[in-house]
C-alpha cells in the first residue's frame, strides 16, 4: 500500500499548481458575487443563534480560508448556515442568555467540541456513522428546522417582542397571544419591502438573462433588500428594532473556556451538530462535484470541517457547515477553484474594517425577511406520493422526525428521528424474505417456486434462498420457517441452503445453523450450504464448519443439485 503524499492533506496546492489565467476572471467575479451575499446571510445567522452581528462575520473569515486551503471541494462555501445556527441557539440558550459574553463563551467551546469529533471521526474511520441519518430522516429534519426557523423569525419580522423558546407549537402560540397588541406596522412595512425587493431581483434576473433561474445575479437580493432597509429607517427615522453598533475591526484569536461540567453537558449536542454539518457538507459538496464530473474526498473533507470548526472556535464564531444556497452561488457565478471563497473572506474583511457602521441602522424585519427567505427554499415535500407507493416506512420516517423536532425539539427529535429509521430497519430484517426455489428449465438459474410455474424441484430436497443477513434480529424467524418448509415436505432428506443474499452472519446466526443441524439431524435430513460469499465463506473457515455442518457446502447452486440428487 502506498504512503499518500503530503499534497494529498493540502488539495489547494494541487489546485495551485494547475490553476491558469483563465480561471482567475472567473473566481474574482464569483467570489465578488458571493461577497454580497454572504455579508447580509452572515448577520442573519448570527442573530438567529443568538450571537451579536460581528460573531456571523467572523464566521466567515478564518473557517472559510481554513477550508479552501484544506477542502477536497472547489465550489464547497463553508460559513453560517440556518440549521447550525438553529441547533446552536436551542442547544445553548438552556445554559446562558442570548447575546450575553457567557453565551458567546459556551458557543465557542461547542464549535471547538464539534471540530473535535469530527477529527476523531476521521480519525476512527467512522465517516460511516452518517449513515444513521437517512434520506428520510434527514429530509424530515431539515423540514422540520425550516418551519421552526420561519416561525422563530416572525417576532422580529412583525416588530413583537420576542417570544422565547421552546416548541414550535409554543413559540407559534405565543406570537398569535402578543401579535394583536405588539406589533409594529413599520417593522412589518420593513418586512414587505425587504421581500419584494429579494422577489424583484430574483424574478427581473430570470427575465434579463434569458430564463436562467440559477443565475447569481437572482441571488443578490438580500443585499438590496439591506440597502433598502437601512435607507428606509435612516430617511423616515422609523422606530424599528435595529442591530445597533457593530464592532469594527478583525476578530482576536482566544482559547475558548474550559469548565469541565459545561462540556459534558454540551458534548451530546456537540456530536449531532458535527454529524449534520458533515452530512449538510458532504451533500452539497458531492452534488457540486457531480456537475462537473470530479469527485470529492469524503475523509480529507471530515478533516477539513473538523478544522474549519476549531479555527471558528478560535475566533469567537460558532459552528459551521457547507451552505447551499452560498456553494449554489459560487458554482452559479463560474467560481471555478477555492480561490473565490478567499476574495469573499477579503470582502468579509472590508466590511469589518470599513463599513460596519452602515449596518447600525439594519432593521431585525429585513433580517428575518432575508432567513425567511434562505430556509424556504430547504423545505421539500416532493416525491413523498412516490414514495408511499414505493416504500411506506421512508414516509413514515419523514413524519415521525417532523413531528418530533416539533414537539421535542432540534436535538430530542433527530435522535427520535434517528431511533425510528433503526427500528424500522430492524424490525424489516427481522422478517427477511425466505423463498423456495427451483431451476428454471435446462439452466442454471433457479428461481422461486411461487412466482414461476416452470421451475422443476425435487421430492427428496428442499432448496431455499435466504435474502438478508443472518444476524440476532431475524435468526428465530429464520429457524422457524426453515423447520416448517421441512414439515410441509416430510420427503425431503436434504435441506440446501442458497447463500447469495447473505453477507454476513453473527454469532447468533451461527448458532442457529448449528441448531438447525441438530435439529434436523432428528428427522433424517442433512443441511447443505451454496454459493456462500468470500467474507462468509472465510467465517465458516475460522470454526471449522465439517465438525458441525451435517452436509457440504457447494460453490454454486446446480452443482450441488447434481451432487445430491
Amino acid at each position: 500500500m502506498t504512503k499518500p503524499d503530503w499534497t494529498s492533506y493540502l488539495p489547494i496546492v494541487e489546485v495551485m499548481r494547475g490553476y491558469s489565467r483563465r480561471d482567475l476572471p472567473h473566481d474574482v467575479v464569483a467570489g465578488c458575487i458571493l461577497g454580497i451575499v454572504t455579508v447580509p446571510q452572515a448577520i442573519a445567522y448570527a442573530f438567529l443563534a443568538g450571537l451579536p452581528a460581528e460573531a456571523g462575520l467572523y464566521t466567515c473569515l478564518v473557517p472559510t480560508v481554513i477550508y479552501a486551503i484544506l477542502g477536497s471541494s472547489r465550489h464547497l462555501i463553508v460559513g453560517p448556515v440556518a440549521v447550525a445556527a438553529l441547533m446552536v441557539a436551542a442547544t445553548v440558550g438552556e445554559h446562558a442568555e442570548a447575546f450575553s459574553n457567557d453565551y458567546l463563551d459556551i458557543t465557542t467551546a461547542l464549535c471547538l467540541q464539534v471540530g473535535v469529533i469530527l477529527w476523531l471521526l476521521r480519525l476512527f474511520r467512522l465517516g460511516g456513522i452518517v449513515n444513521l441519518l437517512s434520506h428520510p430522516v434527514t429530509t424530515g429534519f431539515v423540514n422540520a428546522a425550516a418551519i421552526i426557523i420561519i416561525i422563530s423569525q416572525l417576532a422580529a419580522f412583525t416588530g413583537v417582542a420576542s417570544v422565547g423558546s421552546g416548541s414550535a407549537f409554543a413559540q407559534f402560540s405565543a406570537l398569535i397571544t402578543t401579535w394583536a397588541d405588539g406589533a409594529n406596522g413599520m417593522a412589518i412595512l420593513i418586512g414587505i419591502a425587504s421581500l419584494t425587493a429579494i422577489w424583484l431581483t430574483r424574478h427581473r434576473a430570470y427575465r434579463m438573462f434569458r430564463g436562467e433561474r440559477q443565475h447569481p445575479i437572482s441571488r443578490t437580493g438580500p443585499m438590496f433588500a439591506v440597502i433598502l432597509s437601512i435607507a428606509l429607517v435612516a430617511l423616515f427615522d422609523l422606530d424599528v428594532a435595529t442591530v445597533g453598533t457593530v464592532p469594527a475591526g478583525l476578530p482576536s484569536f482566544t482559547w475558548p473556556t474550559f469548565d469541565l461540567e459545561l462540556w459534558l453537558a454540551i458534548a451530546p449536542n456537540a456530536a449531532l451538530i458535527a454529524v449534520v454539518a458533515y452530512v449538510e457538507s458532504y451533500t452539497v459538496g458531492k452534488t457540486l462535484a457531480a456537475r462537473r464530473q470530479t469527485r470529492i474526498n469524503s475523509h480529507q473533507e471530515l478533516i477539513a470541517l473538523g478544522a474549519a470548526n476549531i479555527g471558528a472556535a478560535m475566533t469567537g464564531a460558532y459552528p459551521v457547515a457547507g451552505s447551499f444556497s452560498r456553494s449554489g452561488v459560487n458554482f452559479a457565478a463560474g467560481g471555478r477553484t477555492p480561490l473565490s471563497g478567499l476574495i469573499c473572506a477579503v470582502l468579509v474583511v472590508a466590511t469589518l474594517m470599513w463599513f460596519t457602521p452602515l449596518f447600525e441602522n439594519l432593521p431585525h424585519a429585513a433580517l428575518a425577511t432575508i432567513i425567511i427567505v434562505s430556509v424556504f427554499g430547504l423545505i421539500d415535500f416532493s416525491g413523498l406520493r412516490d414514495h408511499w407507493a414505493f416504500y411506506r416506512a421512508d414516509v413514515v420516517t419523514h413524519f415521525a422526525a417532523l413531528a418530533a423536532v416539533l414537539v421535542f425539539g432540534v436535538a430530542e427529535g433527530l435522535l427520535v428521528g434517528v431511533a425510528i429509521s433503526v427500528i424500522l430497519f430492524i424490525r424489516r430484517s427481522s422478517q427477511p424474505h425466505i423463498a423456495v426455489v427451483g431451476q428454471l428449465g435446462d439452466t442454471t438459474h433457479f428461481r422461486n417456486v411461487d412466482r414461476f410455474d416452470e421451475v422443476r424441484t425435487w421430492p427428496e430436497v428442499a432448496i431455499v434462498r435466504i435474502d438478508e443477513a443472518l444476524y440476532f434480529a431475524n435468526v428465530n424467524a429464520i429457524e422457524s420457517h426453515l423447520v416448517k418448509v421441512i414439515e410441509r415436505k416430510p420427503s425431503a432428506n436434504h435441506l440446501l441452503l442458497v447463500c447469495s443474499g447473505i453477507n454476513f452472519v453473527d454469532t447468533s446466526g451461527l448458532e442457529m445453523l448449528q441448531r438447525l443441524c441438530l435439529r434436523l439431524e432428528r428427522r433424517a435430513v442433512r443441511l447443505h450450504l451454496s454459493e456462500l460469499k468470500g467474507p462468509v465463506r472465510d467465517q465458516l473457515r475460522h470454526v471449522s464448519w465439517r465438525d458441525w455442518l451435517t452436509g457440504e457446502v457447494y460453490r454454486t447452486t446446480d452443482e450441488a443439485i447434481d451432487a445430491i440428487v
